[in-house]
């Protein structure tokens, strides 16, 4: 975290009449940054992979009545990787952010993730199931590989070519190529370490959550898009088949949404934001 994200982080406490624990300002993450804006109870927003934390800005505006930590991986985004540089990512990053949980004193704080981000809500409700109040997980499935019509299995082969990938400097130049082929031009991805990145879709390509889902007591809210009408029903099933598992996870569908869905429908993202929130 960087020096102006504990002043500002400090500064919300002091309007809000609390001390900063001593832990928290002695605690500096290596594996992201995090932004502290807001008053109310908290909400830790996690991005996806490649992005940045002001995918939620607009979220964050609509929004207002909370404390929201936007949080930004180390290697997206411009971010420098930092700790993320070298050896396990998704795992270890989802241990840091159980431990800023801590170390700030939150009190089961709302987590909504994006994609990746949704992951690593899932990992923390699972790992740690008395910590968070409720989690959002958006567009997500507990199978990542799913998203591409795989399983963490069937994509094995997958995850190994794009950690070979990574591992010399003209398959760097190669995946970074072809993140920036799929990025809108100026996009923040395009500035986003093609190695972090390459990593982190290894390791998310080979991970299965659906075993971990029954541990998760936080209440769970399940929002996905659906940009092809044709093909909501399909979708409706993928993402009830999946979840089926979990003890009580609400599905919400976002039509005319494809996977940046609080990008591509805003004030739909917003409104089921709200209910979420307020539930």
């Amino acid at each position: 975290m960087k020096r102006r994200d504990f002043i500002l982080l400090g500064t919300v406490f002091a309007l809000t009449g609390l001390a900063v624990p001593a832990a928290a300002q002695r605690f500096r993450p290596t594996r992201f940054s995090a932004q502290v804006r807001g008053r109310g109870p908290d909400v830790i927003l996690i991005p996806g992979l490649t992005s940045g934390r002001d995918v939620w800005a607009g979220t964050v505006a609509a929004v207002p009545g909370y404390r929201y930590h936007l949080l930004q991986v180390a290697g997206f985004a411009g971010e420098p990787a930092g700790a993320n540089r070298t050896g396990p990512l998704v795992r270890p990053l989802a241990d840091e952010i159980i431990r800023y949980i801590e170390m700030h004193g939150l009190r089961r704080p709302a987590i909504v993730g994006h994609s990746m981000g949704g992951a690593l809500a899932m990992m923390i409700a699972a790992r740690r199931p008395e910590l968070p109040g409720r989690i959002m997980v958006v567009d997500m499935l507990p199978q990542p590989a799913g998203l591409l019509g795989g399983t963490a299995t069937g994509w094995g082969p997958l995850a190994r070519s794009l950690g070979s990938m990574m591992e010399t400097p003209g398959g760097r130049q190669l995946f970074a190529n072809l993140m920036g082929a799929f990025s809108p031009p100026g996009a923040p991805n395009r500035r986003s370490d093609p190695d972090v990145v390459g990593r982190a879709m290894s390791e998310l390509t080979s991970t299965d959550l659906t075993p971990q889902l029954p541990r998760i007591r936080a209440p769970m809210t399940v929002v996905y898009g659906s940009a092809d009408p044709r093909g909501r029903a399909a979708v409706d099933r993928e993402f009830a088949t999946a979840y089926a598992p979990a003890r009580s996870a609400r599905l919400v569908r976002i039509d005319g949404a494809g996977h940046m869905v609080m990008l591509d429908q805003p004030a739909r993202f917003q409104r089921a934001l709200r209910t979420f929130l307020s539930g």
